[in-house]
Parts: C-alpha cells; structure tokens; sequence
C-alpha cells in the first residue's frame, strides 16, 4: 500500500464526545477518512488508506505494519469508503473501518475499530450522526476496556489513548444550511518517548469526516413532511404536485442521491393492479410491531425485504411518487401514493432511477429505486424497509399504518388481497380519529390444534369437535 504525506489540519478532533460547533457559512460538501496515519515531530506524517472525495472514494487493505518490523503498528483487513451528493439537498457518508489492531506490540489491541457518520442538509432540515461508529474487543495493557464514546485511558506514565472521539454540527438559514460529522476511532498521544517514538507523537486509527452543505432559492418550498422512521405522518391524497425536470442521462441526479439506469424487468401484476415491491430472490418475515429503540414510538412501522444489493425496487402500483430524498435514519427515501390514495413509504435505497422525480407518474411494476443500505442501515444487510398505509386510515396518523407481510404474501403470488389483511396498529381511541374500516369477520373461539397427527386417521376431525 502506497503511504502519503498528510497537511496538519487532516480530521483533527478534540479529545471527548462533543456536540461540535456548526459548519461556518462557507462550507462545502464533502467526505474524507483515512485507515491509520503516523504523525511524529519533525517527520512526515504517514497515512494508510487516505481518502478524500471526489479525488478518492475507496480503499482497501490485507494487512499493514509500520514499521517494516510492526513494533509501532500492525492491522488486518481493512477498509474506507466516502460519498458525497451536492445540491439543493445534499448528503455525504463517510467510512473507516480496521479490523485486528494490534499498537506497540500489544500494548492497545481491538478485534474492530470502525469510524462511520452521515451528514445531511436541504431546505427541510439538516443534522448529522455517527451512530454506526463502534470499537470492539478493546484491550489496553493487558485489562480490557469499556470502549463508550469520549473514553480516554491512561497508557502508563508514556501517553494517553483516546475512544471513539465524536462530534456533529449543523446549521440552518434562510438561504442555506449545513451539517457535518466527525469521529475517531481510536487516537494516542505519547508524553514521553515509547515503542522507538518520540513524545508528542500520535496515532491515529479509522477517522471519517463528513460535511454536507445546501443552498436554495430565496423562497424555497414549504416544507414537507417525513415518515414516522424520519418523523412523518402520512397526509390525505393531495393535488398533483409540479413537475420536475427529469435527468437525461444516468449520470444527472434527482434531488438528494445517485441515478441508476433502470434494468428491463418484468413483474407478475394481480387482478388487482399490485406487484411485489422488490424484483429478483428476496426474503422477508413479520417483524411489523417489533422492537425499534432507534426510531420514534420505537416498534418496527413496516417489513424488511432482504435482496442483494441493487436489486430493482418496483413501484407497487399505478400512481404519483413524492417526497424523494435522503434522511439520516431512511437514507435514499421516496413515497409512491397509488390512484386510490394509498401510501407506500420505501427506504435505504442504494440509488433512484431516472423515474424518481418528484410528482412523476408511474406505473406498477417501473423500477423508481434499487436496494441498499442507506440511513441507519449502512453496515447492515442490504434490504428494503417497505410500508403500507391505506387511504381510509391516514386520519389515524402513523398510527393508521397496516402490517404488510400478509399483503406481500399475495403480491408474490399475484392475488389480490385487501389492505385489511394487514394487521392495524392503533395503540388508544384519540378524539377525532377516523373510524377503521369493518372487521370481515370476528374470532369468537379458537382451538390449538397443533397437537393432532396428520399421519392419525380422524385426529383433525376429534381435534375439531372439542
């Protein structure tokens, strides 16, 4: 791996978890992070995987030492990776992450040491987070170490090491806005001279920066408003909104992410005019109502679809899509409400098509989007997170909001199905809440018949008439 000489204000951090003074008014969007960079006194400074978007956006490694003998520095696979998209609304992802480290022998050792944040702005709203950063298998002079955001631990009487030094900033104008996120995964600083360096010298280990900045019209647009997983409640049908110039090439890009030019697919269309939302091999359970800590009423609003990365993400059915853009929680993000005015919410898309404009029409089975790991997915298990709201329940807020795996069961098997398959989460009455559809039928008993053989002759007829 080439090394680098890296200027003095690379991805400098304080040394605790900080909340970060906002971007100043002339910031720009950008990313960058580096693997491991060596700064001693008087020296060069020595970098690994440096990167700096647009110049360089990815780098990977097998395995490092420094120096030739490894007494200062030894890593495993490693990698980095930065993003960036300007414009109007704009986002920026930046990451770093270093597997087996090994520092002055052993003296500090991590299984993973991995740097992550995203920062996004638009005329909506602007933030940043660092949530996908974490270090583990943290050992310091042979005891290990709780390794939370700010930690600093003393090395002997020879320095001092630094955990997961973080900060976010944003500000919002009235003609601009910005954000910007910043973490180091691990830093040490020497006092006095250790392991062949010198005091004042300093280490540091998966460092990510990224900056995003936005700049609209004096009047911008009024603001619209987010799914419940970026803070939205669905709105009734509304009028067809403008136009937008649509991209020419798969090179031009839609307000907040990359275009992809769509593949020619073919999707099973029910009697009904739905299709299945994802195309290709794709998987999926009933996690609707589960656990969420990270996102508001904290339970699970939709499904996951499980699908390679970039798979095609098929509009649902015949309508208009809106609300097209990057949050920091649904990352790449669009609406599609169907004719009857039915809403579906996609998110984490690793790319839109050309087709994802705001208030284009489209039919069911277009591909608008692909599959990824954006917003608080990245690092996970590409999928799509995928929701259904229908029409009659949209006065009930997201509350209104219907499980969909049995819906997606029909869609895959091109029957129609009706929305109220899907189970309602309503958690109390509220005054004024619109009434739910009626029930097609009313449980009155139910018998567990799971014990009876299939194998017996006349077991399922005995277990019945209990």
């Amino acid at each position: 791996m080439r090394l680098a000489g890296l200027t003095a204000a690379a991805l400098l951090l304080p040394a605790a978890l900080a909340a970060g003074a906002p971007p100043p008014a002339g910031a720009v969007t950008g990313a960058s992070a580096v693997l491991l960079r060596v700064t001693v006194p008087g020296q060069a400074e020595i970098s690994l995987g440096e990167l700096s978007w647009p110049r360089s956006t990815s780098a990977e490694v097998q395995s490092f030492q420094y120096p030739d003998d490894g007494s200062v520095a030894v890593l495993g696979r490693s990698r980095a990776s930065v993003s960036a998209q300007a414009g109007h609304a704009s986002v920026a992802r930046a990451r770093a992450e270093v597997i087996a480290l090994s520092l002055f022998g052993g003296d500090v050792v991590a299984g993973r040491v991995a740097s992550s944040t995203t920062a996004g702005a638009s005329a909506r709203s602007a933030g940043a987070t660092v949530s996908g950063s974490a270090v583990q298998g943290l050992r310091v002079l042979g005891a290990d170490v709780p390794a939370g955001p700010g930690t600093t631990v003393p090395l002997g009487d020879w320095g001092t090491l630094t955990v997961l030094a973080q900060e976010t900033g944003d500000r919002q104008a009235r003609r601009s806005a910005a954000a910007r996120g910043s973490v180091v995964g691990l830093r040490v600083r020497l006092s006095a001279e250790h392991g062949g360096l010198p005091a004042g010298s300093e280490i540091v280990v998966a460092s990510a920066e990224a900056t995003a900045a936005a700049r609209f019209p004096a009047s911008p647009p009024p603001p619209v408003q987010e799914p419940l997983e970026d803070n939205f409640r669905p709105t009734p049908p509304r009028p067809a909104l403008p136009r937008a110039p649509e991209p020419e090439t798969a090179g031009e890009s839609v307000p907040g992410g990359p275009v992809r030019v769509p593949p020619e697919v073919t999707a099973r269309l029910s009697a009904g005019g739905y299709v299945f939302p994802v195309h290709g091999p794709a998987s999926f359970g009933d996690s609707f109502g589960a656990p969420r800590p990270n996102v508001p009423g904290g339970w699970h609003h939709g499904e996951d679809i499980f699908a390679p990365m970039g798979a095609p993400v098929l509009a649902v059915a015949d309508g208009t899509l809106h609300t097209i853009g990057f949050t920091p929680i649904g990352g790449y993000r669009l609406w599609l409400r169907d004719r009857q005015g039915n809403q579906f919410y996609y998110a984490h898309l690793s790319a839109y098509s050309p087709l994802a404009v705001e208030g284009r029409s489209v039919r069911a089975g277009d591909v608008i989007g692909f599959v990824g790991d954006t917003g608080d997915a990245e690092g996970g298990t590409p999928h799509l997170h995928f929701e259904i709201h229908p029409a009659p329940m949209l006065g009930l807020g997201y509350d209104g909001v219907v499980a969909p795996y049995p819906i997606l069961l029909a869609w895959r098997r091109a029957e129609d199905v009706s929305f109220a398959a899907g189970r309602v989460y309503v958690p109390a009455p509220r005054p004024g809440a619109a009434a739910l559809p009626p029930p097609g039928a009313v449980l009155l008993r139910a018998d567990d018949i799971a014990a009876a053989s299939g194998l017996e002759p006349g077991a399922l007829e005995r277990a019945l008439r209990r």
